[in-house]
Parts: C-alpha cells; sequence; structure tokens
C-alpha cells in the first residue's frame, strides 16, 4: 500500500528544462514545490570525464534505460507493434536536466507562421491545398503574444546570436543575451554562397555562450570552448545552457523546492475533474508514494506526458478512425533526409573541432516563406550548414560506392575526414489523422503497466518536400565549389532503427477547442483545471526548427498560469 504524505501546493512530474524553469520562477515566487525525477541526481562534476564518445554517444549513458521501458512502433494502424530495444531514430534522456543535458544547444524561435498555420494557410491559399488527412490547427497563441517569453528563456540562458537577423523570421524585441558564436572557414563558404543565390543566411543562435556571462537570476557561466562534444554529452565547463547549471540552482537556493530523484510516477490521482496528487515509486526501493498536490504539472518528455494521461484515464483518448478525442491526437515528428554532401580534393577543414549550435541557416524555404502553389506539400525547412565536432568512432565519411568495410573503407575514411561539408535540410512534419499515440496493447513496462506506441510513417507530402529541399541544399552546395557534391533526395518508409531526430512533437496539443485538444493556451488541461502540461507535446505540428526554445517559451508561460491558477482558480481562458 502506497505511503501517503503531506499535501503540498505543487508537485511537478519531469525536471529538465520544463519542470527546471517552473520551479525556479515558483519556487522565486514563495510557492513551495515538490519536484520528482525518475532518474538520477546530475552536477557539472558528473561530466569532468564527458569526452568518452564511447560512453556517451555509442553506448547511451545518459539516456533512459530500454529494458525497463521503451516505445512500440507501427507504420500504420493495420501492423503490429513491436518494442524500441536499442536506440536508434531518437534518443530519450534520464535523470536531473532530462533531454536538457545532451542537446545541442541549438536555439530557433519558431515562425509566426507556425502559431497559425491553418489560418494563415487558408488564408493565402484557401483550404483546398491542405492535403487529405493533414490536420494543422492554429495553436490558441498567437507569436506575439509568445514573444515575452522567448526573451525571459534567452535572458536566463544567455543565448548568443547576431544583433539583428533575417525580416522572415519573426521580429524580436529584446536582442540576445550574447554576441554570436564564431564563424568557421566552412560556415563563411556556406554564408556567400548563399547571398550569391540572394538567400539570407544568419549564425544559428545558440545556448553555447559566447563570453562569460551572468544572467538575470544572477547564475554566472563560462563560454564555450568549441571541443565539439555537446550532443549526447553534458558539458563539464557550463558553458551549453542546460537546467542543471542555470534554472535548477535558482530554485534549489530559494529554499523551495523539495527535489526528489528516482522517483518514476505511475499515476495521476483524480475524480474525473480534478486532481488530488500523484502515485510514484522510489525505484531503488521499490516503496510506493502518493504525493497529494493542489496543483499537478506534468514536465515530462512527450511520451511520459502521453502515457500518464493515458494511463491516469485523465482527458479523452483519441480515436483516429472517429476523428475524436484528444489525448494522443497530433503526434509529428520531423521530416529529415533532404541534405547535399560536397567533397572537396584541393583543401582540408577542422571538422574535429566545433560546437553544437556552431553553424549557419537560412530560412528562404522554411514556413510559408515561398510560394507554395503548384507544390504537393505545406510548410519548408530550415537549410543549414552545422560544424557540431565530428568524433572519431561515429563519423565515417566516405561518397558512395565505396565498401562497408575493409582497406579501402579505412583509407576513403582517413582521407575524407576532413573534406566533406553538408548542406542539409531539417523539415517540418505536419500532422496527419492516423499518426498518433495510444498504449500498447501487449508490451508493457518494468511495473508492468502499458507501454506507449506510436503510429507514425513518412507521407507523400514529406517525400515531395524532401525532394524540393534536396534541390536547394545541392545549388547551395554547387556554389560552395566543391570538387564534387551528392545530393540525396528521398526518403521511403519511415524506419526507427538509424538515428534520425529526437525531436518528437505532439500528443497533448495546445488549441482553443476543447474537443480536439488537451490544453489551452497557459497549457492548462481542459479537463482538470489543476492540472498543467507542457512541453514539446504540445506542439500541434513540428516546423522545421529545432523545439527547445518553443519549449522554453511555453514553460515560462506555463509558471505565469500556474500563478494566476493559485490565486484565483478556474480556467484561465
Amino acid at each position: 500500500m502506497a505511503t501517503k504524505l503531506p499535501k503540498v501546493p505543487v508537485v511537478i512530474v519531469g525536471m529538465g528544462w520544463v519542470g527546471g524553469i517552473i520551479a525556479a520562477e515558483l519556487t522565486k515566487a514563495g510557492i513551495s514545490v515538490v519536484g520528482l525525477e525518475r532518474g538520477k541526481s546530475r552536477d557539472t562534476q558528473d561530466y569532468y570525464h564527458v569526452h568518452d564518445e564511447l560512453r556517451y554517444a555509442a553506448r547511451y549513458d545518459l539516456m533512459q534505460d530500454l529494458s525497463k521501458e521503451t516505445v512500440s512502433f507501427r507504420n500504420t494502424m493495420k501492423m503490429r507493434a513491436l518494442p524500441m530495444r536499442t536506440y536508434g531514430s531518437f534518443l530519450l534522456g534520464e535523470g536531473l536536466g532530462g533531454a536538457g543535458v545532451h542537446w545541442n544547444g541549438q536555439y530557433y524561435r519558431f515562425l509566426p507562421y507556425d502559431f497559425e498555420i491553418h489560418s494563415k494557410t487558408v488564408e493565402r491559399y484557401g483550404k483546398s491545398i491542405i492535403p487529405e488527412n493533414v490536420t494543422i490547427r492554429d495553436w490558441g497563441i498567437t507569436y506575439e503574444q509568445l514573444e515575452p517569453y522567448f526573451v525571459k528563456y534567452e535572458q536566463m540562458a544567455g543565448i548568443s546570436g547576431e544583433k539583428e537577423l533575417p525580416s522572415n523570421i519573426g521580429q524580436m524585441s529584446t536582442p540576445f543575451a550574447t554576441a554570436a558564436m564564431k564563424k568557421s572557414p566552412a560556415m563563411k563558404l556556406f554564408e556567400e554562397a548563399s547571398k550569391k543565390l540572394g538567400y539570407s543566411p544568419y549564425v544559428i543562435p545558440s545556448a553555447n555562450l559566447t563570453e562569460p556571462y551572468k544572467n538575470p537570476d544572477g547564475i554566472e557561466r563560462a563560454p564555450c570552448q568549441y571541443c565539439g562534444y555537446c550532443e549526447r554529452f553534458g558539458c563539464e565547463y557550463g558553458a551549453k545552457a542546460d537546467p542543471v547549471v542555470t534554472v535548477l540552482p535558482v530554485a534549489k537556493q530559494s529554499g523551495k523546492l523539495d527535489l526528489r530523484t528516482h522517483a518514476n510516477v505511475t499515476r495521476i490521482i483524480h475524480d474525473g475533474k480534478k486532481a488530488t496528487g500523484v502515485t510514484y515509486v522510489h525505484t531503488p526501493s521499490g516503496e510506493e508514494f502518493t504525493q497529494p498536490a493542489d496543483v499537478v504539472i506534468m514536465a515530462g518528455y512527450l511520451f511520459t506526458n502521453v502515457r500518464l494521461l493515458l494511463l491516469s484515464k485523465l482527458g479523452k483518448p483519441y480515436d483516429p478512425q472517429t476523428d475524436t478525442g484528444s489525448v494522443g491526437r497530433n503526434y509529428a515528428y520531423q521530416i529529415n533526409g533532404a541534405s547535399t554532401s560536397a567533397f572537396y580534393e584541393d583543401r582540408e577543414f577542422n571538422l574535429a573541432m566545433g560546437a553544437g549550435a556552431l553553424g549557419s541557416s537560412i530560412d528562404d524555404f522554411n514556413g510559408d516563406n515561398f510560394d507554395h502553389n503548384g507544390l504537393k506539400f505545406l510548410h519548408g525547412a530550415n537549410i543549414r550548414f552545422t560544424q557540431t565536432g565530428l568524433r572519431p568512432i561515429q563519423y565515417q565519411p566516405v561518397p558512395a560506392g565505396t565498401p562497408k568495410w575493409g582497406a579501402e573503407f579505412k583509407k576513403a575514411t582517413i582521407h575524407n575526414a576532413n573534406r566533406v561539408l553538408s548542406v542539409t535540410g531539417q523539415g517540418a512534419s505536419m500532422p496527419n489523422r492516423y499518426h498518433y499515440l495510444d498504449l500498447d496493447p501487449e508490451y508493457k513496462d518494468a511495473f508492468g503497466q502499458p507501454l506507449i506506441r506510436m503510429t507514425f510513417d513518412f507521407e507523400d507530402y514529406d517525400r515531395e518536400l524532401v525532394k524540393f529541399i534536396a534541390g536547394k541544399t545541392k545549388g547551395i552546395a554547387d556554389e560552395m565549389k566543391a570538387t564534387k557534391t551528392e545530393v540525396h533526395d528521398s526518403i521511403k518508409q519511415y524506419n526507427i532503427v538509424p538515428y534520425q531526430s529526437t525531436h518528437n512533437t505532439g500528443g497533448t496539443i495546445m488549441g482553443s477547442d476543447p474537443k480536439t485538444s488537451v490544453v489551452n493556451n497557459y497549457l492548462q488541461m481542459w479537463d482538470a483545471d489543476n492540472v498543467f502540461i507542457c512541453g514539446a507535446s504540445n506542439f500541434p505540428h513540428n516546423s522545421g526548427y529545432n523545439p527547445t526554445a518553443t519549449v522554453g517559451a511555453l514553460a515560462y508561460r506555463t509558471a505565469e498560469g500556474v500563478q494566476k491558477f493559485l490565486e484565483k482558480g478556474g480556467s484561465l481562458v
């Protein structure tokens, strides 16, 4: 039987970026918070031996143990789903700081178009341009409404970037906190080629500090060393903004945060209209606890947020056959695959050095920044060159036709190690009626509870997007004057085995209609007004960008909403 603990004002499930930001904001306001993290505690000292590619990049030391809980996957409703046994398509972080510890630091605000995608698309083109079964919808909030929260995140994290960005990506009321990252010779090549073609390149905004920085909360951090160990690694310098070195220390110093690690939440307790708390298992001991609270905040990764709602029978599950319900609706991924590799025989680049967010990009073919008349897809892609630091074990650049192993493969790998630049497109993923999340009827986790099941595949409009964007990447790569280029312009059926992107979105989407969304624009649940759900699970679609900036902004919006709710109660919208 579960041990019942004393009631608290707020309990937060998940202590990554979302949980850390909300905990910091609430505790600064004098509100007591219990933070539950199912993984272990972390500190920068844990990263002092971080440059171990085998341990972190290949063996996934910072990731969730898939033998205890994983995701099952199928392409269509007619298929049997199978569990993801080893990491591939995406990586699920675990432990204090969550995925915010092992991210690259690439920081993109979503476009103004994204938040009003349905109304703006129909206004410009009419409803007939929307592909069959594509369920795009407005978010219930505008870019202008969310902009102040972007600023809060940028000042807290010390986001670096250029003083002026191209006009096609949204206006900024406040400049980035620190100057843009250095430009490598390869970045300059990309930018010069893009400008010759009439595009508008800019240095990617970055959560890697470019100078010593003290944020508004008094947190001081050192600048990036361009070591190239960002993605899948923690930063031993604290130069890459993560929750452990930014917001969590603020919450801890307040004396108002009760942080509990190894606390695996299994249920939200509720009466159908309000939550009364959560149940969790302390995994080392196996002991079960009930934590009563006035407000429950779901701040986990997408799959965790959706799964806990479904396990708790809170909210109406989505049914793709009838197109009713909301929990699990509008799962989206990221449409990668469009790229061009530029091979150089006459020069070499220092590609081992870099940073997770070092690079330049263009948005001339992102969102609705170009005319879609005559095209068979919506939205677009951010096109970029990044110099993230290419490490020796996993980086094996060879031209097409090279043997996959043996002496010739090794020779080609060594020769091309510093001679290949990749121009890539990160494409938006439009939601589809038949792409969704639910509970697996067969497979269970270590606690005997159903796994989350993902039903997803690439569609014809995704393939059209990849083909179109690949042509643009080739144009830029050709202008970069390489010895030869190789274009990659097609994707087939979605396969969960190879790594692609950890940018999963949807399942607890926000909106203005309670019938088709889970939360309102304060991320407050329609079906239980003292439950707030925040994360990329709120996105009704995925953009051509990395999600963290928008997740961070929504977290600040949620913290504000929770304070309003504690003051007056009821629906905030």
